[in-house]
């Protein structure tokens, strides 16, 4: 397998400076507070060196003020990119809509060291579909389908999908159950927030803004075979009600406990699936009905796994 390399984005990312009321002073400063996992220093090298533009193109600087409005320009880049030597699979494409079955792993867009290794560049590049866009998001780790708008003209109406809860989905997990569990069923609604690193979500006192019905389908030597439907759709949201009950996702580095950071081992994904997606079609208007082929893998032969609750 290839070693790491360095990437740069095909495209430039954009960004559109809001009005705050208490702004900082510079654009560096938004940045650095903005995007806290890219670091002050690589945001001071890419102002330096002129990669960081408005959008005619002018380059900004380390004084740029803050100015709302401002839509600034500029193009992710890691030094050190590791291949995911895992592939992605067409599932379904129309004019519309292209279906894929997505591998653990692999991010839907860029994200933190993946740049070129994600999902939404690997079938631009494989289609040419330049305007090919996801209309849901899937956590790097989970595996499954993932939805993708073909036609801007119709984009809106598959994100409306989701924002209105017109499409029922469905996941599978392994999780850590060193007993029976002495229920099948459950109904978790929760408020989640940012918790501690930033980019781990924590149950919060409050109004539930998460809901996710929980079926047991199976309990074997100390694990639980779970079927979830969630109704909403945050960030984790199904490792952390999971969590919650007590019964960890198999190979989760971030709940209930975060482990230590490291790169990722291949061999132990989360044991997480975006099963299948069913909805009527908001152009078409015919009945889809979407089954991952992926199969999660059993956790029996890596029982030395130390994730435990």
């Amino acid at each position: 397998m290839p070693g790491p390399q360095h990437s740069r984005a095909p495209r430039a990312s954009t960004i559109t400076l809001p009005r705050l009321e208490d702004p900082p002073a510079t654009l560096l400063a938004y940045l650095v507070e903005r995007f806290p996992q890219v670091g002050r220093e690589v945001w001071q090298r890419r102002l330096t060196d002129g990669k960081v533009t408005d959008s005619d193109d002018r380059k900004l600087d380390l004084m740029t003020p803050y100015r709302a409005g401002l839509r600034v320009r500029y193009f992710r880049e890691v030094e050190q990119e590791r291949p995911i030597p895992f592939t992605e699979t067409m599932l379904f494409r129309n004019d519309h809509l292209l279906v894929v079955d997505k591998p653990h792993f692999l991010p839907v867009v860029p994200s933190g060291p993946w740049v070129n290794e994600c999902l939404l560049y690997r079938l631009q590049r494989s289609t040419g579909l330049a305007e090919l866009t996801p209309v849901h998001r899937l956590d790097r780790l989970t595996a499954g389908l993932v939805m993708f708008s073909v036609d801007p003209a119709s984009r809106a109406d598959y994100h409306l999908l989701f924002g209105n809860q017109n499409i029922d989905k469905e996941y599978l997990a392994i999780a850590h159950a060193p007993t029976q569990p002495s229920r099948s069923e459950w109904r978790i609604e929760s408020r989640l927030d940012r918790g501690e690193p930033w980019f781990r979500m924590a149950t919060v006192p409050g109004r539930a803004n998460s809901v996710t019905h929980v079926e047991l389908n199976e309990w074997r030597d100390g694990f639980a075979h779970f079927r979830l439907r969630p109704e909403t759709g945050k960030q984790h949201q199904l490792r952390v009600h999971l969590s919650d009950l007590g019964y960890p996702i198999v190979d989760d580095p971030l709940y209930p406990t975060l482990q230590p950071k490291g790169p990722p081992d291949f061999e132990r994904p989360l044991r997480l699936l975006a099963h299948r997606l069913r909805f009527r079609d908001p152009v078409t208007h015919a009945d889809m009905d979407f089954t991952s082929p992926t199969k999660l893998a059993s956790p029996i032969a890596d029982r030395s796994d130390t994730n435990t609750a």
